[in-house]
């Protein structure tokens, strides 16, 4: 049976119970330490605090960051680090996807920012405060939008090339690319928190999406610095391993459903890494190899 492989209430409440504990004790404690790595002339990645990673640039007259991390702290946290390294303000912020633990920051951020996202990034955030997830103040929204596959955009001296080839970890995902100094933020397309992906259906992502993303990302020239959305920074090879991984496992699945096995059987063949995910809204989104089971064809266009 399907249902033997989701969380029963018990669980889900001892879980929701326990995240609840988590958060509250967090926001009454410091954030945890929050450094700035070198990656490159001017570019640093922020890993640790609350949240995500995130990305540092310094340009001729200010900083772009990359994501903003969770909590207001957090954010805090980041803008002093920065501080501490430059007296440039922080002019711009570009969001690599919607989701809390990457925009949630903003609160503690400048007013006037300018925050740069995908169209469909501005959709989520937008909606956030009807499903309760990552509500933000309307002075904190995205004010330069993203609607296309690329666009390359010059800050300060800097090149932000930002790709986008089709929905996958939501429908708003932007990869960073930084050609002048060979450096890529992927976002949440790769996150070493998980063994497979996390696929938000809930958001619009796509299991076939995130296998077209990562072919774009390894077909940039010349890059030799990834940053992922969350663990260590990571090299070409270690990409290559993991979009291998996933589209052996995708491919997979795919073939079991096309011989007519079960959900069940298909997880019992290869275990989902990734799911379910207990949220904490109170529900649980399927693992990479569900979404990739219950998957449909996007419709051709006519």
């Amino acid at each position: 049976m399907i249902l033997r492989r989701r969380l029963d209430w018990r669980q889900l409440v001892t879980v929701l119970l326990a995240l609840a504990v988590s958060l509250g004790s967090a926001s009454a404690a410091d954030p945890p330490p929050l450094v700035l790595t070198p990656v490159a002339p001017g570019v640093y990645a922020a890993i640790g605090g609350e949240g995500g990673n995130s990305g540092v640039i310094i340009g001729r007259n200010g900083v772009v960051v990359i994501d903003s991390k969770q909590t207001a702290a957090s954010g805090k946290q980041m803008l002093e680090r920065i501080a501490a390294l430059t007296s440039k303000p922080v002019t711009h912020v570009i969001l690599t996807h919607s989701d809390g633990d990457h925009v949630n920051g903003l609160v503690s951020f400048p007013a006037g920012v300018q925050i740069v996202a995908h169209a469909g990034t501005q959709a989520e955030m937008n909606a956030a405060p009807a499903s309760g997830r990552g509500a933000l103040q309307k002075d904190r929204m995205p004010s330069r939008v993203v609607a296309g596959r690329r666009e390359v955009i010059d800050i300060d001296g800097v090149r932000f090339e930002l790709l986008h080839w089709a929905p996958a970890h939501t429908s708003g995902d932007l990869i960073v690319h930084l050609p002048q100094t060979h450096v890529v933020f992927t976002g949440d397309i790769v996150s070493m928190a998980r063994p497979d992906p996390t696929i938000h259906l809930g958001k619009g992502g796509r299991a076939d999406g995130w296998v077209e993303t990562m072919r774009g990302i390894l077909a940039l020239k010349n890059v030799s610095v990834f940053v992922p959305g969350h663990g260590d920074i990571q090299d070409r090879r270690a990409l290559e391993r993991r979009y291998e991984a996933t589209a052996k496992k995708r491919d997979a699945t795919l073939a079991m459903r096309s011989h007519g096995k079960t959900l069940d059987e298909v997880l019992d063949a290869q275990p989902d890494g990734s799911g379910p995910i207990v949220r904490q809204a109170g529900f649980a989104e399927p693992g990479f190899v569900e979404v990739v089971f219950r998957e449909l064809p996007i419709p051709a266009v006519r």
